[in-house]
């Protein structure tokens, strides 16, 4: 016992002359702060994956569009979104971990003085226009939602604004964001834009993009403020994207975890459940569109068929999504090309000042799909010229034209798919077997927001005239 007391003396001794113990509390292996390219990249791959997926418990929009069915589960093609709480994780992942990446790697660049101020101007400007992205996509989700007092972590009941007085103030956000990028000045790391590239040579696509999603913003108002949506587009016209490489895409990888949502999630996740919709099966077989081996592959006999939205359908009949739509490396498209053409076209109708005819217009958009998905210009051309798909010939106004063929060219990308089957009113998508409700036109408010943030739900329920499915966005009129 005693040789243990004069062992423990000195080490009592040494503690008592340690005067500052500060030191211990310092992480020699945790950084301080975080760099502004990663948290700028880890923003834009989780709106990706979000709007990549096709699980039930993250994106349901494949089915709302009636372009998928599920063999087994039919609850969320049936309208049920409460179950499983999808719209709080819808809420969640953009806010949380989108927005509030993005506006932590715009607080880092602000605060860097030794940054150069044209490659500053640039990152903040990219920063923002994702934001804007962002903030559109959670509108044309829900309505009105937090937004001025949004991301504020000591305000925890923030109110919400309204849906069109957010949308105006994104367009001037991204006409500000456009006028800031400086064409000599750097930008993100090739490693942290991971959607153009980094450096000098990503800022003339980020002006593409920026314009392009201009127009389509402006285009998401045009039936509610003609002279807002006119002044957009017209604007835009000629900046925006003018050629499939111009669009903009978050690329996977082949290495987990870093592949898309859909390969991890039907390949490696081994689901046997997603088969192709009817709805959309049976034009791509009538028109002999060459994208259906492209979107789809056969059922057990080899034949291509879709199955009944909301309804159990047995998986071995019925056409599976294709190895190029669940590739590990298999891109999201943020925008592009097609849907900028599409958006030409319209503008002409709607005899705003751009360039070209709707129906050059409307032909380079679907040409452009042909080809991305892996057909031919040659396929296109003939798929053309059938008198069900020529822009003279084909049936109904300009909108269910436009609106039929960008349904189907906007295949797997579901959201935005869900955007122009409500503006547009086009094609008329029946409900689902056994749906429980109406159409979703939005998605409900998440729950904890009820229970949490009650007062200012309340209030921005009854702004938007209820909180269901069925209610219409404010741009959504007809």
């Amino acid at each position: 016992m005693r040789k243990l007391i004069y062992i423990a003396m000195p080490v009592l001794l040494l503690a008592a002359c340690t005067k500052d113990i500060s030191r211990f509390n310092e992480e020699t292996k945790k950084p301080a702060t975080v760099p502004p390219g990663p948290l700028f990249t880890n923003a834009v791959k989780n709106l990706a994956d979000g709007m990549a997926n096709a699980s039930v418990n993250v994106n349901v929009w494949r089915f709302t569009v009636k372009h998928w069915a599920m063999a087994v589960y039919q609850d969320e093609a049936q309208y049920d979104f409460a179950t499983r709480g999808i719209p709080a994780a819808w809420w969640t992942r953009l806010y949380r971990d989108v927005l509030n990446d993005l506006k932590e790697s715009a607080r880092i660049i602000s605060a860097d003085a030794s940054l150069d101020a044209g490659k500053k101007d640039n990152q903040l400007a990219i920063i923002d226009i994702m934001q804007v992205y962002t903030y559109n996509i959670l509108v044309n989700t829900f309505g009105n939602v937090p937004y001025k007092e949004a991301l504020d972590p000591n305000n925890l009941f923030p109110v919400y604004d309204d849906a069109k007085t957010i949308y105006s103030d994104l367009l001037k956000r991204l006409t500000d964001d456009l006028g800031k990028l400086k064409t000599g000045s750097g930008s993100f790391a090739s490693s942290e834009d991971v959607i153009y590239g980094g450096g000098s040579a990503s800022i003339p696509k980020w002006i593409k993009f920026g314009n392009t999603l201009l127009m389509k913003m402006g285009m998401t108002v045009a039936d509610v403020d003609n002279a807002a949506a006119k002044a957009a587009i017209e604007a835009a016209d000629a900046k925006a994207i003018s050629a499939a490489a111009d669009n903009a895409l978050f690329t996977y990888l082949t290495v987990s975890p870093n592949t898309n949502p859909l390969y991890t999630d039907i390949v490696l996740g081994g689901r046997s459940d997603y088969i192709a919709a009817k709805d959309l099966m049976d034009p791509l077989i009538s028109l002999n569109d060459p994208r259906k081996p492209l979107y789809f592959g056969t059922n057990n006999a080899g034949n291509y068929a879709g199955g009944i939205v909301g309804k159990v359908n047995t998986f071995s009949d019925f056409s599976k999504p294709s190895t190029k739509v669940t590739a590990p490396d298999a891109p999201l498209i943020l925008g592009d090309y097609v849907e900028t053409e599409f958006l030409r076209a319209e503008a002409k109708e709607r005899g705003f000042n751009v360039a070209g005819t709707a129906s050059d217009h409307y032909n380079n958009a679907i040409t452009a799909s042909i080809v991305y998905w892996g057909g031919s210009a040659s396929d296109a051309a003939t798929y053309l010229a059938q008198s069900q798909v020529a822009y003279a010939t084909a049936t109904g106004s300009y909108k269910q034209k436009i609106g039929f063929q960008k349904w189907i060219a906007l295949y797997n990308r579901p959201f935005d798919g869900w955007v122009e089957v409500r503006r547009l009113d086009y094609p008329q998508l029946t409900l689902a077997l056994n749906a429980i409700s109406g159409y979703p036109n939005r998605f409900p408010y998440p729950g904890n927001e009820q229970q949490l943030n009650g007062t200012n739900y309340t209030a921005a329920a009854a702004a938007i005239g209820s909180d269901k499915v069925e209610t219409k966005l404010f741009w959504d009129k007809f």
